[in-house]
Parts: structure tokens; C-alpha cells; sequence
């Protein structure tokens, strides 16, 4: 079984102004999605996802991860990334998670970046034109709130009650003129170890 792919797509959107002010260097927030029929649809409650994971999760890791590299010009140019998955209505949401928390999806894009953080997600169920929301952080660094992002859109015929989206997100940067600091700074500030911020 491969994916039933019906379709893909990119979107790409570059900040040059924010707050009034000109960003020090342009924006880009970059989101690759694909629109599939979901391998589970129609077969009732399925007790092992496994095989359709195997087959269907590298597939999609692969595609995505690729059309990524090529819409921001290389791995080097990819600061921050994300994922996310949109069930179709009749779905479960144990359905939209199975695709994208596996190291067989995630790996590919990780190891493309020579990442070290994990991957920011959102999962949920429905309809055609659902927000697709994919959160961002730094690829080698969780503290780094710069880059704490969100892209957002949507595909009006997408999902269909029997389809899944499953998406990646990049970004080139962290927000133009951030200015709240990064975690480390807080976890000093609160007398906590840095090493271990949750002071267990």
C-alpha cells in the first residue's frame, strides 16, 4: 500500500514589515501539505495501525521534507520547523497522530536539517477548510522563542470527510524585532538550574 495522494501544496508567505518597521532581512514562512484518502477510512475501529504507518508515514515524510528543501533553497536556510495533521470527519484523531508521530515521518525532515529538537505538532479532526495550524520552534534549540511561529491556512476542499492533510512547516527566521527573550534568561531569573528546568 502506498499513499493515495489527491493532491499537494505549498504556500509560502514573507514578511518584509512588521510593527511598523522594516524587517533586518525578509521573512519566509513556508508550509507543504498533502491532501490524502486516509487508510483507515471506512473499515470501522482498527485495533493495529501499524501497517498502514509503515507504508503510508515514510512516503509522505520523504515528499513533504523534499518540497520543503526546494521552496526555502536548502536545508541550511531552514531556521525553524513544524508539523501538523488534519483528520477528516469521519476519521479518528488517533488517525491524524498515527502519520505523523512516527519516527518514520518525522526523521526524514529532522535529519535533512540536522535538527536536534523535536517536532512542534498539532493534531485535530475536521472539515473541509479546517485552519491547518503548524507551530514552530528552532531546530536546534526549544529555548529560542525567536523562533516561536505559527503558520496558518487552510485548502477549501480539504480534508474531505474521508481524506487526512498532513503538513510540514519551515521557517527562514524568527520573528522580525523579537524582543521577549528566550527561556534560559526566565529559568536564571527564577533561580532555577538551566540544565534542569523543571526543577525535578
Amino acid at each position: 500500500m502506498s499513499a493515495q495522494i489527491r493532491k499537494t501544496l505549498i504556500t509560502i508567505e514573507t514578511t518584509l514589515f512588521e510593527g511598523g518597521r522594516a524587517a533586518p532581512r525578509a521573512l519566509k514562512l513556508i508550509a507543504a501539505a498533502a491532501v490524502l484518502k486516509n487508510p483507515w477510512a471506512g473499515r470501522g475501529f482498527v485495533e493495529d495501525l501499524k501497517p498502514e504507518i509503515h507504508a503510508v508515514a515514510p512516503e509522505l515524510g520523504a515528499l513533504l521534507t523534499g518540497m520543503i528543501l526546494d521552496a526555502a533553497g536548502g536545508a541550511d536556510n531552514v531556521e525553524g520547523y513544524g508539523k501538523a495533521a488534519v483528520v477528516g470527519l469521519d476519521g479518528e484523531l488517533e488517525h491524524a497522530n498515527a502519520l505523523i508521530h512516527t519516527l518514520r515521518f518525522g526523521n526524514h525532515y529532522r535529519q535533512a536539517l540536522a535538527a536536534r529538537t523535536y517536532l512542534a505538532f498539532t493534531n485535530v479532526r475536521g472539515a473541509a477548510n479546517c485552519p491547518v495550524m503548524i507551530p514552530l520552534m528552532d531546530k536546534n534549540d526549544e529555548g529560542r522563542r525567536s523562533h516561536y511561529q505559527t503558520i496558518h491556512f487552510a485548502i477549501p476542499d480539504a480534508p474531505a470527510a474521508d481524506e487526512i492533510v498532513v503538513a510540514l512547516g519551515a521557517s527562514t527566521g524568527g520573528r522580525p524585532h523579537h524582543r521577549i527573550g528566550d527561556r534560559y534568561q526566565d529559568l536564571k531569573d527564577l533561580g532555577h538550574d538551566v540544565s534542569n528546568p523543571a526543577a525535578v
